[in-house]
């Protein structure tokens, strides 16, 4: 059984010690494939260099909870994205939960990594929470020239039946583990050659890990958990979604 986890940050500090034992369990486990996602455009220098180290791939953008620092890093960031290895735009998006940068400049940078993705062919990575509105308008004015992931899945049907109808792919985390998640039945309604799964580690590892350090092993209980709502087996879940994952960003086996 081969997985590819979609979306994991193996930059994040809480790595620092034993990312390459990290990503042996991850290859112990079955997953052959995985995309370090950036935060920051020094990240995303940073996940280039361990990309290339480890085997894999990373992106480069600027997460809206950085959005006010987007100025300064996006030239940066175009540059990053001439990289063979660098396979997507972001993590970016919208995040009015926290507002840790001004909602203006959360857009404004969004606006701009949409540019980009619609100028360099490489899809978006997206992250939206609590934003669900401007979201939908923004990936909607985009256009069919950029092709993007609503990546964590977490938001309301209409977020969800925006991205689908724009034929974005849909990716879904631990969460799905999780007895509060509620919208865990949108996973039998993404076409099948647009779901995605991911860890999002070292965030929300799913159960049976929860409370511990998540890592891209344990993409394979995101993997269980869809499987549960599908009716398909784990084999199936898996190799659909690395084949997805495989489309997505442009990668060979």
């Amino acid at each position: 059984m081969e997985l590819f986890d979609s979306h994991c940050h193996l930059t994040d500090e809480r790595f620092a010690g034993d990312v390459y034992a990290v990503a042996a369990r991850a290859r112990e486990a079955g997953v052959r494939s995985f995309v370090t996602i950036a935060s920051e455009h020094e990240d995303a220098a940073d996940a280039l260099a361990l990309a290339r180290r480890l085997g894999v791939w990373s992106t480069a953008g600027i997460h809206p909870h950085a959005a006010d620092r987007a100025v300064e890093g996006l030239p940066r960031v175009g540059e990053l994205l001439e990289e063979a290895e660098v396979v997507a735009v972001g993590e970016t998006g919208l995040d009015y939960h926290y507002d840790n940068a001004p909602r203006e400049a959360q857009r404004s940078s969004f606006e701009a990594h949409l540019e980009l993705a619609g100028s360099t062919g490489k899809p978006v990575v997206v992250h939206s929470r609590d934003s669900d509105d401007d979201m939908m308008a923004m990936i909607r004015s985009a256009g069919p020239r950029v092709r993007g992931v609503l990546h964590c899945f977490a938001g309301t049907p209409a977020l969800f039946d925006a991205g689908v109808e724009l034929g974005w792919y849909v990716s879904f985390s631990g969460l799905l583990t999780f007895p509060s998640y509620a919208t865990g039945d949108l996973v039998t309604k993404v076409p099948a050659d647009r779901l995605l799964i991911e860890t999002d580690a070292p965030y929300l590892a799913p159960v049976p890990h929860r409370g511990k350090r998540n890592e891209p092993a344990h993409v394979v209980e995101v993997a269980r958990a869809v499987a549960a709502l599908t009716g398909e087996s784990v084999e199936e879940v898996a190799a659909r979604t690395t084949a997805n994952a495989r489309a997505f960003y442009g990668v060979a086996g």
